[in-house]
């Protein structure tokens, strides 16, 4: 299943942002989002679980989707839209066998060989980058540049490309240009917690 993904995809961390995933998504909903990603790196499951569960109601209400990054139990008992999946988190088939065929997973690749090997599995969308250099990861890969998304998007022929990793108001537009069919965002729209849903309009109305 190829998923219609939005030209911005943003992506929600309560880290980065000072608020809850729920904070965080209500501001997305009046921003325009059709498709949000949870990204969670600090909080206990239990806690994460008791956030994630409260953005599920919002998010319903309003025929928005959601996808959880790296855990597929959370995604499975949140009855989420989906999961996101590194290149260390649970392998793509075992996740495709929880979730079932209606589930979107997506898939995240830093290297041109990473790029190859993911375009084999059964994922919905294909992620690249970081694009340039990025704040929001610990331990980030080696920035990958335009150049090498141009590649990519050559190798992905018509799948889903979403490119993440610096991305901002800036330099969205090259993104895209270069062959990106979204561009996952997380400080450019959470770094400002009382301007989430003017930032993500801001990017959105850029990508048109």
């Amino acid at each position: 299943m190829l998923v219609n993904i939005p030209k911005v995809y943003p992506i929600t961390d309560t880290a980065i942002s000072g608020l809850s995933h729920a904070q965080q998504v209500v501001q997305l909903v009046a921003g325009g989002a059709t498709l949000i990603q949870l990204r969670e790196k600090k909080l206990q499951a239990r806690e994460f679980y008791q956030d994630a569960l409260e953005v599920m109601e919002i998010a319903r209400s309003h025929s928005v989707k959601v996808i959880i990054n790296d855990r597929v139990d959370l995604a499975l008992a949140l009855r989420a839209h989906g999961v996101h999946l590194g290149q260390t988190d649970m392998p793509v088939a075992a996740a495709r066998r929880l979730l079932g065929e209606n589930a979107v997973i997506g898939y995240s690749t830093h290297n041109i060989a990473q790029v190859q090997a993911a375009l084999q599995l059964q994922i919905d969308y294909l992620a690249f980058g970081p694009i340039y250099a990025t704040s929001s990861k610990e331990n980030p890969d080696p920035v990958a540049g335009l150049r090498e998304l141009a590649v990519v998007r050559s190798l992905a022929g018509r799948f889903p490309l979403v490119a993440i990793g610096g991305i901002n108001a800036g330099n969205l537009r090259a993104v895209l240009d270069a062959g990106a069919d979204s561009a996952a965002v997380i400080s450019a729209i959470v770094g400002k917690p009382l301007a989430i849903n003017e930032k993500l309009r801001d990017l959105m109305a850029l990508a048109d």
